[in-house]
């Protein structure tokens, strides 16, 4: 089961802080703490991070965008998602907000359904924010470890001569899954390769894949650290 996400309700109406809560703990997706003004609630942030902030913006002391101001400045905080939920709903005051960068503004009154929606979509995005992050660090590290294994086997320093070692049996590839390997030991990824061949992305994972079969590999660094030291590539 997944642990719900963490949310931050900032208001200083005591109504609101407690219907809001009530309803978005009501079947477990969410788990809310809620602060009556900025300062508490910057209390609770030194001790836990939420997932996703939500701030009335008329406060006593330090309003809300103050407080959007601060959660902004800090690289913590910075790229977690922001809602102003709030009765201040004329334009002038929505411009405000978004000119103030939170991701999303909703107008008191306010249908509690919508503030599930909003609350989900923008988790939803941050996730797969992370996770594109996540997969582009992942291919700089493929394409850096195929650099540096050519650069090993002499592949590309121009000094020493790569000796090509005797296949173990022999393997034949089709011309399009010698096409596929080229591009594959230049560090391009699954998308690029697609991209170069006028084909789909589902396609060229099959030819990998069958690459991947037939040198009895299983990485793309294998792949072509087998290629370079059997002459299968350049």
């Amino acid at each position: 089961m997944n642990q719900p996400s963490k949310l931050l309700l900032v208001d200083d109406e005591p109504g609101i802080r407690e219907s809001v809560k009530a309803y978005l703990e009501f079947d477990n997706e969410f788990q809310v703490k809620v602060a009556s003004n900025v300062n508490e609630a910057l209390e609770i942030i030194k001790k836990e991070t939420p997932d996703l902030f939500i701030s009335d913006i008329m406060m006593p002391q330090v309003d809300g965008y103050e407080f959007l101001k601060k959660i902004r400045e800090d690289v913590r905080f910075k790229t977690i998602p922001f809602i102003f939920l709030t009765a201040r709903g004329m334009t002038s005051d929505r411009i405000t907000g978004y000119q103030a960068h939170c991701d999303a503004y909703l107008s008191k009154p306010f249908e509690p359904e919508e503030l599930r929606v909003i609350i989900s979509n923008l988790l939803e995005r941050r996730l797969e924010s992370s996770q594109g992050d996540s997969e582009s660090a992942k291919l700089d590290e493929i394409r850096q470890e195929i650099k540096e294994l050519k650069e090993q086997l002499g592949g590309q320093s121009g000094s020493t001569h790569m000796q090509i070692i005797p296949l173990p049996h022999k393997i034949d590839l089709t011309p399009r899954e010698q096409s596929i390997l080229e591009l594959v030991a230049q560090g391009l990824m699954n998308k690029e390769i697609a991209v170069r061949l006028n084909t789909s992305v589902r396609n060229v994972e099959k030819y990998v894949s069958r690459l991947f079969t037939k040198t009895e590999t299983n990485s793309r660094t294998e792949l072509v650290r087998f290629a370079l030291k059997h002459g299968l590539t350049q």
